[in-house]
């Protein structure tokens, strides 16, 4: 039974890799920016959603894909096969041996998504949060906070500059963190 669980994840994670046209989702409706890559507007009145995300029957597989040639999240079903009929990629999935437990997927709230999404109106912070992280959306149930700056920082910084303070007297939190990223955990 466990081996189903961490194979579901492994489906569900195929689910989320690329917007789902199916009755209830809302679709994409592309932006292009003149790189030839569309990306789906999600703005303070629409974002596009998908349907909750559902666990194939044992046997069987969903795959949603995107293209530069304008597939958004298309939605495709099959079954997998017991051998191989064809010549082509082969996925080999052995359910019964197991490596690790799948906790979640998520993203990373660096100092420059932060940046980003509080540039947005209250109503688009919303409904991008929202496409992340609710039941309409991709589901992420995880997010990371890099500690202090990263490569995605404006300037350089940490937690504590004072040479040789291993009591940590002067560790104060950046105004990165109070003023941006925490705000948005909450």
């Amino acid at each position: 039974m466990r081996a189903l669980g961490i194979l579901g994840w492994l489906l569900r994670l195929l689910l989320l890799l690329p917007v789902s046209q199916v009755a209830g989702a809302r679709p994409c409706i592309p932006k292009d920016f003149g790189h030839g890559s569309p990306v789906c507007v999600c703005n303070a009145t629409y974002c596009d959603t998908l349907d909750p995300l559902v666990v194939p029957a044992p046997g069987s597989y969903v795959k949603y894909e995107s293209s530069k040639a304008g597939k958004r999240l298309e939605r495709s079903e099959g079954k997998f096969q017991s051998s191989l009929s064809t010549r082509g990629l082969l996925l080999t999935l052995n359910i019964s041996t197991l490596y690790q437990h799948v906790k979640g997927f998520g993203g990373s709230l660096s100092d420059a998504a932060a940046m980003n999404i509080l540039k947005l109106s209250q109503p688009a912070q919303e409904n991008l949060l929202r496409s992340y992280f609710s039941d309409s959306g991709i589901e992420y149930n995880l997010i990371r906070v890099p500690m202090a700056c990263s490569d995605f920082s404006v300037r350089p910084y940490s937690y504590d500059d004072v040479p040789k303070d291993y009591k940590l007297k002067h560790f104060r939190l950046a105004d990165e963190d109070v003023k941006m990223k925490i705000p948005l955990l909450r």
